[in-house]
């Protein structure tokens, strides 16, 4: 399998197999309206394969980081709009990461909005606000007759983002939000049909799919996971457990025929991970996470040994807005300024260069 040859994911067609990662840039301001700079930003990296965007709110409470954008207001539809149309024009595609917070937020990010989860049981540690650093509160716990409505926001933010030009969503499933707290049995404690069960575990995320699926079309509605990352308190270290809920979520969503399952996990080659491969039945991609950086060795041994049909690729495509070209010519490649990442402005955004020649 060749890094830079075609892939079908749904109804879109790769020109290659690099896929750009949700990356968190706090570049939309407060009221989360993608303005002239995230253009830019996403227009610059058309040339891979596909771009994710950085996470989306798909509410006001569902907020996770001070300059967030979201896809729920009129001006942040346009926004995008802006931001599709640029990226089409550069002959790229593009999919918008639909994502509640759940209960990693605050009400001085999410604009006083009461924080949620599946449990009534805090992360650890200390946010970033708008009034600086504080402790992550108690989310109160989502009454089960309260998940259609979360449901219905996934939904909305979906059809939002088609109206916006987007060629697909991301549901975000990973990393500690939401929907991954309520397959972690760390974070979702709940007792009825939501919780105490590797399939209870599974069903909002199985329900959330399947809603969104039906509303926007399976072909233009991923997935991404991220089973065993155990970050930010959705903590599974239970290996059978963790395999039983996984296996229950795939269960739900092979039958629906999304486009694509993207999985995170340290290690793409780990039984857990070929074993969801295989069981998801459809187009996969692979992401090695946030300890080491990506490199095109990485990259080719995941499209080869570990079975991938695309891979997601964070830092190397923030610093090198032509990777794609630099990869598959051998070029060197600029470094990512780390403190740049969350800061706003043009620095570390767009300003990294391109090949000349």
């Amino acid at each position: 399998m060749n890094l830079f040859s075609p892939v079908i994911f749904g109804n879109l067609t790769l020109p290659n197999r690099l896929v750009m990662a949700p990356l968190t840039r706090s570049r939309s301001g407060l009221d989360g309206v993608p303005g002239d700079i995230v253009v830019e930003y996403y227009s610059q990296r058309a040339s891979m394969g596909l771009l994710t965007t950085e996470g989306v709110y798909p509410s006001f409470a569902g907020q996770a980081f001070c300059g967030q954008p979201g896809l729920v207001t009129e001006a942040q539809i346009a926004g995008w709009k802006r931001v599709t149309d640029a990226v089409h024009a550069a002959g790229g595609r593009i999919i918008a990461q639909v994502m509640h917070s759940g209960r990693v937020t605050h009400p001085e990010i999410n604009g006083g909005h009461e924080v949620v989860a599946p449990s009534a049981v805090a992360v650890e540690g200390l946010t970033h606000t708008y009034v600086g650093k504080l402790p992550y509160p108690v989310p109160r716990a989502l009454e089960s007759a309260e998940l259609p409505g979360i449901i219905g926001e996934f939904v909305q933010a979906s059809r939002n983002a088609i109206e916006a030009g987007f060629d697909g969503v991301e549901l975000h499933g990973a990393n500690g939000y939401l929907l991954h707290e309520f397959l972690s049995p760390a974070a979702n404690q709940r007792t009825d049909e939501y919780g105490n069960s590797a399939e209870n575990r599974a069903r909002l995320v199985i329900e959330v799919v399947a809603a969104v699926a039906d509303a926007i079309g399976a072909d233009r509605t991923w997935l991404r996971i991220s089973p065993e990352h155990n970050i930010q308190g959705a903590l599974e270290t239970d290996p059978e457990e963790t395999l039983a809920t996984y296996s229950a979520l795939l269960a739900g969503i092979a039958p629906i025929g999304l486009a694509g399952l993207s999985i995170l996990h340290q290690d793409p080659s780990a039984p857990l991970v070929q074993s969801l491969r295989t069981g998801f039945g459809g187009p996969v991609l692979l992401n090695t996470g946030f300890a080491a950086i990506t490199t095109l060795d990485d990259a080719l041994a995941l499209t080869g040994n570990s079975g991938a049909d695309a891979v997601v690729v964070g830092r190397p495509v923030l610093a090198n807005p032509d990777l794609a070209r630099r990869w598959r010519e051998g070029l060197p490649l600029n470094e990512p300024d780390q403190a740049t990442f969350y800061t706003g402005g043009a620095t570390g955004y767009t300003d990294y260069p391109f090949w000349e020649n």
